[in-house]
């Protein structure tokens, strides 16, 4: 491909954008950036230097200060907050109880859609999230909007977070995922919405293989 497009893909929590994007990243040699682990790698430095989730200048001043970054290590996507990697403990469900606190601040988020903006300006990027289609990158040359019903969300997310050690209850996560999915959905900016121009995807019985192709017979 000579032209290096800017690859923007929202959905809901375990729609499988993740996966997708670094896979479709893979596939175009393009750079894979994943927005949402810069919201919680600002949460768990909130978390870590004690900050209090309802001041929200608090967390302002910190997502001014915090040096987040991506490093592909071994084809794997690597987190860096101030230096250290945090890859894994991002995804910590006590992180994913308190981004909602962070990601619902209109300041910061105009902080953070900056800091995105600048990683994708030249093209050659798939980025994923909520608001990319929408709000980061509204003129993206293509965008997707991947959806699942909440079972098989509910199902991968569990699966995910039992490989990685992680000990929590279905039940609870599905309680998690619920507001998390009400949250993303009602904030007042950035909220989680398919574009007009977006292609609409669902990906409930397909395998991972099947929706890269889908993805890349649009790209």
């Amino acid at each position: 491909m000579k032209k290096k497009y800017i690859i923007a893909i929202d959905g809901p929590v375990g729609s499988g954008k993740s996966t997708i994007a670094r896979m479709v990243a893979k596939r175009l040699n393009y750079i894979y950036v994943d927005t949402g682990a810069m919201y919680r790698a600002l949460t768990l430095k909130a978390l870590q230097t004690k900050t209090s989730m309802d001041d929200p200048q608090k967390l302002v001043e910190l997502a001014q200060t915090a040096d987040i970054k991506f490093k592909s290590e071994n084809n794997i996507l690597k987190v860096l907050l101030d230096s250290n990697d945090v890859t894994t403990q991002i995804r910590d469900p006590h992180v994913t109880r308190n981004v909602v606190h962070v990601a619902n601040i209109p300041e910061l988020r105009g902080i953070m859609v900056e800091r995105q903006r600048t990683l994708g300006k030249k093209g050659g990027v798939v980025v994923e999230g909520r608001d990319i289609a929408t709000v980061v990158f509204p003129k993206a040359q293509r965008k997707f909007f991947l959806d699942a019903s909440f079972e098989e969300r509910l199902e991968r997310r569990y699966k995910e977070l039992i490989s990685e050690g992680k000990n929590i209850s279905k039940e609870d996560l599905a309680e998690d995922i619920k507001i998390r999915d009400i949250s993303d959905k009602q904030r007042k900016v950035g909220a989680l919405k398919q574009a007009k121009d977006a292609i609409y995807l669902d990906t409930t019985g397909l395998n991972i293989d099947e929706v890269i192709e889908k993805v890349l017979s649009y790209v």
